[in-house]
């Protein structure tokens, strides 16, 4: 999820001996940047599928809550012109970075592609979603 200056991207880096996903989430903007480790499991998979749902509703989301990994909130907030994505690393540092990105038309149908593109490879390259 990306604009001209703002960023939020989970990069999927291989599968790991348990089958779960090595990945990473960076976020990027004019302001600072931040990078965390992530591994994503199928459950994590379906749900950000369940997510996107909501999304594309115009309904904001929390995307990983079980405090194995940082938390994704995107949030349609009025203050705002554009969706709000806060990453919340709750299980570490305790830090949380809001990064506002401008999303354009047809986001959520490209990361319903990206999503099954790293369903599809069982030993999957870098894929950003």
């Amino acid at each position: 999820m990306a604009d001209h200056e703002n960023s939020v991207v989970v990069r999927v880096l291989g599968r790991r001996d348990s089958g779960d996903l090595a990945a990473e989430v960076v976020i990027t903007s004019s302001f600072c940047n931040g990078r965390l480790d992530l591994c994503l499991s199928p459950q994590d998979l379906d749900d950000w599928a369940k997510a996107l749902d909501e999304l594309a509703a115009g309904r904001s989301v929390c995307w990983m809550t079980d405090l194995s990994n940082p938390g994704i909130n995107i949030e349609f907030n009025t203050q705002f012109s554009v969706p709000v994505i806060t990453v919340e690393d709750g299980r570490g540092s305790g830090t949380a970075m809001v990064v506002p990105v401008d999303l354009a038309d047809g986001w959520v149908e490209a990361q319903r592609r990206r999503l099954e593109a790293v369903r599809r490879q069982p030993a999957p390259r870098p894929v950003v979603l």
